[in-house]
């Protein structure tokens, strides 16, 4: 039996998170998309908290799918900025690192975070 989209991106996404693994000194920016939003959260897997999180959701956001996933990882590293967070690990989630995920990534990188 051929296995779905979705199927096929929860696997990718199990095999990237055995690798990838944040901590309190580099906590995982991790990404979710969806066909209309974009969300993440910063989150420290030692503890299983989210430290910072961020969606295209808050107020301010607004344009094209892309440059909203732009705006929102400006505001998760100025969120993160503000929690003390330099450095994270970026987790795609199983996504392709293209389009708005690359988008959401190089937002984040002018916004001041490190990965």
């Amino acid at each position: 039996m051929k296995r779905t989209k979705q199927q096929s991106r929860r696997r990718i996404h199990l095999r990237i998170r055995k690798k990838v693994s944040g901590t309190n000194e580099r906590p995982r920016l991790c990404v979710y998309r969806s066909n209309k939003s974009i969300y993440c959260q910063i989150i420290d897997d030692l503890k299983g908290h989210t430290l910072v999180a961020a969606s295209s959701h808050e107020e301010g956001i607004s344009g094209n799918k892309t440059e909203q996933a732009i705006a929102v990882g400006k505001l998760v590293a100025e969120k993160a900025k503000n929690a003390g967070i330099e450095q994270v690990k970026f987790d795609r989630g199983g996504y392709l690192y293209h389009g708005r995920v690359k988008a959401l990534a190089d937002g984040a990188r002018e916004g001041g975070l490190q990965f």
